[in-house]
């Protein structure tokens, strides 16, 4: 009687098993190519000089961790910074398609990374510099499914190097 039992037990508690959930579908390729399209995006909002749009790519709470500078963290710091470097005549950044873009398997993170020309004017000798780096941007994927930068980190190469007048206006 008690093996009937047992078998019967087993079968019922084997019953009661959840179904192993469905695999997700691997989304990483596109999310590679739609965080190459915001960084595309992004640089078109840096040569617009547009520091609203440029701190629209930034998550909430993230932080700018640039060369030479305190950490700025929060999207409105960020954008209180980057609004005073639009406002520089000589400004300009120039980031050509990151070298590599990494989406985590759990497709909610990824990173880029790549090089960098940024142009500002020397505060102290007001004469325009140029300054080549490296960076790494993180992203979060947002509960949109949006990218958001959360982590934007670069390292410049060297000093910053006065820059070079161009020919047609040494004539």
């Amino acid at each position: 009687m008690l093996f009937p039992a047992s078998i019967a037990l087993a079968v019922l508690l084997a019953g009661c098993n959840r179904a192993a959930a469905p695999v997700a579908a691997d989304t990483r390729d596109a999310d590679a190519t739609a965080i190459r399209q915001l960084e595309t995006d992004w640089l078109k909002a840096y040569q617009a000089k547009d520091a609203d749009k440029i701190a629209s790519f930034y998550a909430d709470d993230a932080s700018a961790l640039n060369s030479g500078m305190p950490v700025v963290t929060g999207k409105t710091s960020i954008e209180d910074a980057y609004r005073k470097f639009v406002a520089d005549k000589n400004f300009s950044l120039a980031f050509p398609p990151s070298d590599k873009v990494v989406v985590a398997k759990s497709g909610d993170m990824a990173y880029t990374q790549g090089s960098y020309t940024l142009t500002y004017t020397d505060p102290k000798t007001k004469k325009p510099m140029t300054e080549k780096g490296k960076f790494v941007e993180v992203y979060m994927k947002q509960p949109d499914g949006s990218w958001k930068n959360v982590a934007d980190i670069g390292s410049s190469d060297g000093a910053a190097t006065p820059m070079k007048a161009s020919p047609m206006k040494e004539k």
